[in-house]
């Protein structure tokens, strides 16, 4: 059935929306990553954003002071294991000196450095 709308009295016909009828994309959440992701499991986002590590906030596409560390994991020979930590940060933090200072804090945190 149709509604309709009453402009100025002048009749316009409401169609009800129709449902996708292809559902192709699914959303990250089901992957446990963020964006979009199509059925094969690749992300189709053209930018997904960071989060700051030391205050948790979205970093956004233009600012372009901020940075993001790679740290690699050794094992007790002190060869590479090919995981590494990754810490983002925002030039928020970057501009107040606080990169540092929150670099210990999280390496700490993920016992990558030991407490002096």
């Amino acid at each position: 059935s149709k509604a309709t709308v009453s402009v100025l009295n002048w009749h316009h016909p409401v169609t009800p929306p129709k449902p996708p009828t292809s559902n192709k994309m699914t959303k990250g959440a089901k992957t446990g990553r963020a964006g979009m992701i199509n059925m094969d499991g690749q992300c189709v986002d053209l930018y997904v954003p960071r989060k700051c590590s030391a205050t948790n906030q979205l970093i956004h596409a233009n600012d372009h002071a901020a940075v993001q560390l790679s740290i690699g994991q050794i094992d007790e020979n002190g060869g590479y294991t090919g995981k590494n930590n990754t810490y983002c940060f925002s030039g928020f933090i970057r501009d107040r000196a606080g990169s540092d200072q929150a670099l210990n804090r999280l390496a700490l945190r993920d016992r990558i450095l030991r407490e002096a």
